[in-house]
């Protein structure tokens, strides 16, 4: 996709983001600037056609073979070789089998060699035992794995006999795909495509063109298999994803000197929530690579552009438009240099539901990121309204825009054009000066209340004790207690004792 740059800033028409066929769907980057549908079908012609050339190719080496070893043999019998010993022949037609065993041995051999899975796809990445996951990686991962498999066994409960259906072909699914290891990036693609496409039709019939069930459900379905599949297709070793996110990861790192205002993005970081919604889109798009799920990973670019969006609005107290917000995208991304944008990105755009990102919300917002990411990849000295001069000594680090010869291709910022970074830390060192007069302020009034205490409990002693020596306490002694056996005028009252009595047996 082609950016045209502005004074303004970064600009990019609408109509660039989407299909080149003119289908009205968005387009990819990774798809040649292609929406899914289009992609799928340019690539199965090509496909096709290659197999052809492919059966072509072989029947023309097969024929070869056969000539070159028919003149062999023809040779080999005018010039006879001299008598050995032969071996004991089985019977008359023994070297017609032989002749016809070896020429169907050379044609296996041949077909076999342009249709192995060797053939077709990429060598593989040479493996280290270093990059073996550690097992509480794994533990966590077979969790996830075992919890995603439970709640979509409770969700195909309400479908029945339908759910049984889609919970059976999703597992055979799954264990046809442990047996294709072999299979090319674009390869493991397409069946998992086919898969979707499939079980999406399937559905439509069942509920009857009911859209948004069979989008529920479709949902469901892919969160079940790509959490199983996920450590087999997430940057396979048959692609150079890798290599890829190592390039991003160093080229982000060498533009860490670019600014806010050489992007003209339309941010206010001083203003708090600006400042947090910045945070929050950071977070947002390194979450990314924590996601399993295509549809999960899309999620998190989707809350990372809604909360650029809330910060140009409150910079600008105006909605965000379209120009505003790409600019603003690649600058996140700078900042944040999500871990492994590079594979994230491909995993997306092969294994999600192709309809998302055709249209809706997500994307539109993933197009745009692709956009980005391809931006910085071939970000210049014109992308930033830069001098080549300058340009080069900021990518070899021998000079930095907030040096004393930076600003002659871009508008400085603060005093004296010093950078965003000076301006923050100075306005920190402010805030934390600030902060520590506070606190002094704070222990000031701490060591008066301690003394004001003491003071308290002194005055309190005093006024007990005058009040004890004008009141003293007299303890008067109790009247003793009277004696059991001692006189008691109310014994009259009483009943005379009982006077033992003698019954004669």
């Amino acid at each position: 996709m082609s950016q045209r740059v502005e004074r303004r800033g970064i600009h990019v028409d609408q109509s660039e983001l989407l299909c080149k066929k003119g289908c009205g769907y968005y387009g990819n980057a990774a798809w040649q600037g292609l929406c899914s549908k289009c992609w799928r079908e340019e690539y199965q012609r090509a496909r096709q056609k290659q197999i052809q050339e492919d059966w072509a190719l072989a029947e023309k080496l097969q024929r070869e073979e056969e000539e070159a070893a028919y003149a062999s043999n023809q040779g080999s019998q005018s010039h006879p070789a001299p008598p050995t010993q032969a071996p004991p022949t089985l019977g008359p037609f023994s070297k017609f089998e032989e002749k016809k065993s070896n020429e169907k041995t050379r044609k296996v051999t041949t077909v076999k060699k342009f249709f192995s899975p060797s053939s077709r796809t990429a060598p593989k990445k040479e493996t280290h035992e270093g990059k073996a996951p550690s097992p509480s990686i794994s533990r966590q991962s077979s969790i996830e794995t075992d919890r995603v498999s439970r709640d979509f066994v409770d969700f195909l409960k309400n479908l029945q006999k339908p759910g049984r259906e889609i919970h059976k072909q999703s597992r055979a699914f799954i264990e046809g795909m442990a047996n294709k290891k072999d299979l090319s990036a674009d390869e493991l693609s397409e069946c998992v495509q086919d898969f979707y496409q499939n079980m999406s039709d399937r559905l439509m019939t069942h509920f009857k063109g009911s859209s948004e069930r069979v989008e529920c459900v479709m949902d469901q379905v892919e969160k079940y298999i790509m959490t199983r599949l996920y450590k087999n297709v997430f940057c396979p070793e048959t692609t150079d994803d890798e290599k890829k996110d190592l390039a991003t990861q160093n080229r982000i790192r060498a533009l860490h000197w670019v600014t806010i205002q050489m992007l003209c993005v339309p941010l206010d970081e001083e203003i708090p929530e600006v400042s947090d919604s910045v945070v929050k889109a950071i977070t947002d798009v390194i979450e990314m690579d924590s996601r399993r799920v295509p549809r999960d990973k899309l999620a998190c670019i989707t809350s990372c552009s809604k909360h650029i969006f809330n910060a140009i609005r409150v910079t600008r107290n105006e909605p965000a438009s379209a120009d505003d917000f790409l600019p603003t995208l690649i600058y996140i991304v700078l900042k944040a240099n999500p871990p492994r944008l590079q594979s994230n990105i491909q995993y997306i755009t092969r294994f999600c539901n192709p309809s998302r990102l055709m249209t809706g919300e997500d994307g539109y917002y993933f197009t745009n990121l692709c956009c980005a990411v391809a931006f910085i990849e071939k970000l210049d000295a014109q992308s930033l309204n830069l001098s080549s001069e300058d340009f080069e000594r900021y990518m070899s680090g021998q000079a930095s825009p907030c040096g004393p010869e930076a600003g002659r291709g871009w508008a400085g910022s603060g005093p004296a054009g010093a950078s965003p970074g000076v301006v923050q830390a100075q306005r920190q060192i402010e805030t934390l000066s600030g902060l520590s007069q506070r606190q002094e302020q704070v222990l000031e009034g701490v060591r008066e209340l301690q003394a004001e205490l003491v003071q308290w409990e002194a005055s309190v002693a005093r006024q007990v004790q005058g009040i004890q020596e004008r009141y003293p306490l007299e303890l008067r002694p109790l009247p003793p207690a009277p004696a059991i056996d001692s006189d008691n005028t109310d014994d009259d009252r009483l009943p005379p004792p009982l006077t033992p009595q003698v019954f004669a047996g």
